[in-house]
C-alpha cells in the first residue's frame, strides 16, 4: 500500500491543518492556529480563534495553569472560557496567525461603559431643565422650568406642543397639581416659568417627592405623555436652589397583580385602601395660613380708639385668614368656591362668629382678611378658636372642606400656634395648618 499524497485543508482562505498518513504508523493530526477571517461584506474584522470551536478539556490541570501568558491578560470570556470548560491555551508558535493576534480579539470583547444620559434609549424622548427652592420662611416650594431639549415628536409635522405638568406625591389631589403654559410646534422649548407650592412644610420636604412630567397638547384627542423625572424634596436643602439637568424617563411599570399570590393581593389591597384613607384625610382636606395677634390694652386702644377703649377697657384678640392651599375639589368642575369660618367657643353669641368672602373656582384662594374678638387675656386662655373651610354651594347646603381647632387643649402645631400667641403679646404669629375632616359642631 502506497503512502497518500499530503491532503491539504483550507479554511477561511489560509491552510489550518495538515493530515498525513504513512505506512505502519499511526495518523498524526497537526493544528497550526490561525485567525479566521469574515469574509461578509464589509471592513474585514478578525474573529475568535478556530480553538474557541474545538475545546480540549484538561483533568489534571487548573484553570490559571492552563491558560498561557497572552491568554491570561484577557477576559476568559474573549475564548468563551467557563469555569465548568476550561480551554487550554494554543501553541507559542500559534498564537498569532495571518489574520490578526490574541490581545487585538480580547481588545475588542471588552464592553463599554456608557452613561445612560448619553444613551439613545434614554434620550430619545428629551432632556428637561429646571431649578428647586425651598423657602422656610415663606413654606412656599418654587419650581423654575427652564427648557427642554430634543423632545420626541408626537404630532404628524414631526414637532409638539409641550407642556410641563408637576404632581406631589403621595397626595391624589388636584391641588397637588401645578402645569406651564404650552409652546406650539416646537421639540426645544423654553418656558421660564416658576411654579409655587404654598404650605409646604420641613416634614413634607423629607417625606415627598416631586414628579415632572412634559406632556403634549392635542385639542383633537387627549393630550399624550412624553416623559417624566421624579425628585425626592429630601435631597433639596433649605433656602439653597438646586439646579437639575435631566433626561425624561418612561414612567415606571406597574407591579402585575398575576405576580402575587391571592395572600400577598389581600394584603397588598389592604395596604393601599388605608394608605389612601390616611392621604384622604391628612393631604385631600388641604392647609390654611392663619395668623394670631393677641393686643394689650395700649395697643388696642390705638387701633379702635380711644372714646371705644375706655368704655371697654379690654385688649382684644386679632385673628387673620391668609389664604388656603391644596384644598380638595368639591365641584364637578375639578374646583370649590371655598370660604372660612371661625368660631370663637364657647361664646354663644353672634358676635363670636366670622366669616370670609367666597373665593370661586380655586383650589389656592387668597383671602387676607382680619377678625377682631374684644377679650382679655384671662379669657383668653379659656377659649378654643375653631377655623373650618367650606365649599359654597348655590340652591343647596354648603361641602364642609376641612378644619382646624387652636386652644389649651389642642395638639401638634394648633397648640404650638395658641402658645406662641400668649406668649408674644403683640406680636404677629403665622403658621400653617393642615386640615383635618371633623367637622365643628358650631354652624352660621
Amino acid at each position: 500500500m502506497r503512502a497518500l499524497r499530503p491532503l491539504d485543508l483550507t479554511l477561511c482562505g489560509s491552510t489550518s491543518r495538515t493530515m498525513t498518513v504513512r505506512k505502519g504508523k499511526r495518523m498524526a493530526i497537526s493544528i497550526q492556529e490561525h485567525m479566521a477571517i469574515n469574509v461578509c461584506p464589509g471592513p474585514i474584522q478578525p474573529i475568535r480563534q478556530i480553538s474557541a470551536y474545538f475545546p480540549r478539556h484538561s483533568p489534571t490541570s487548573s484553570f490559571s495553569d492552563s491558560l498561557s501568558p497572552n491568554l491570561t491578560s484577557c477576559s476568559s470570556d474573549a475564548v468563551g472560557a467557563k469555569a465548568d470548560g476550561v480551554l487550554l491555551s494554543p501553541h507559542s508558535a500559534g498564537a498569532t496567525g495571518g489574520g490578526g493576534t490574541l490581545s487585538a480579539m480580547c481588545s475588542m470583547d471588552t464592553s463599554i461603559e456608557i452613561d445612560s444620559c448619553d444613551s439613545d434609549d434614554n434620550t430619545s424622548l428629551g432632556t428637561l431643565e429646571f431649578q428647586l427652592l425651598y423657602e422656610t420662611a415663606t413654606s412656599a416650594l418654587h419650581c423654575t422650568v427652564i427648557r427642554a431639549k430634543g423632545l420626541k415628536p408626537m404630532d404628524f409635522n414631526g414637532l409638539a406642543d409641550p407642556y410641563v405638568k408637576l404632581h406631589l406625591l403621595p397626595g391624589a389631589c388636584k391641588a397637588n397639581k401645578l402645569k406651564t403654559k404650552i409652546v406650539k410646534n416646537t421639540l426645544n422649548p423654553v418656558w421660564n416659568e416658576t411654579l409655587t407650592y404654598c404650605g409646604i412644610t420641613v416634614e413634607d420636604m423629607y417625606r415627598k417627592t416631586l414628579r415632572v412630567s412634559v406632556c403634549d397638547e392635542d385639542k383633537l384627542t387627549h393630550n399624550e405623555f412624553i416623559g417624566e423625572s421624579r425628585v425626592a424634596l429630601r435631597k433639596v436643602k433649605p433656602d439653597q436652589p438646586k439646579h437639575y439637568n435631566i433626561c425624561l424617563e418612561h414612567p415606571p411599570p406597574l407591579s402585575s397583580p398575576t405576580a402575587m399570590s391571592s395572600a400577598m393581593r389581600g394584603i397588598s389591597c389592604y395596604l393601599r385602601e388605608w394608605d389612601s384613607e390616611q392621604q384622604r384625610n391628612l393631604e385631600e382636606r388641604g392647609r390654611l395660613l392663619l395668623c394670631l395677634q393677641f393686643l394689650p390694652e395700649s395697643q388696642y386702644s390705638e387701633r379702635v380708639g380711644q372714646t371705644e377703649a375706655k368704655e371697654q377697657a379690654k385688649g382684644g384678640l386679632c385673628v387673620g385668614v391668609r389664604r388656603c392651599a391644596h384644598l380638595a375639589a368639591m365641584d364637578v368642575n375639578g374646583f370649590s368656591d371655598p370660604y372660612v369660618k371661625i368660631y370663637l367657643k364657647p361664646d354663644l353669641k353672634k358676635k363670636s362668629k366670622h366669616k370670609t368672602a367666597v373665593i370661586k373656582k380655586t383650589l389656592n384662594p387668597e383671602f387676607n382678611e382680619e377678625f377682631f374678638y374684644e377679650i382679655t387675656f384671662n379669657e383668653l386662655s379659656a377659649k378654643t378658636l375653631e377655623v373650618s373651610v367650606w365649599d359654597y354651594d348655590l340652591g343647596r347646603s354648603n361641602d364642609f372642606i376641612g378644619g382646624v381647632s387652636l386652644g389649651c387643649n389642642s395638639h401638634g402645631d394648633a397648640l404650638q400656634h395658641w402658645i406662641d400667641c400668649l406668649k408674644n403679646k403683640g406680636q404677629k404669629v403665622e403658621r400653617w395648618h393642615t386640615l383635618t375632616n371633623d367637622l365643628p359642631g358650631s354652624t352660621i
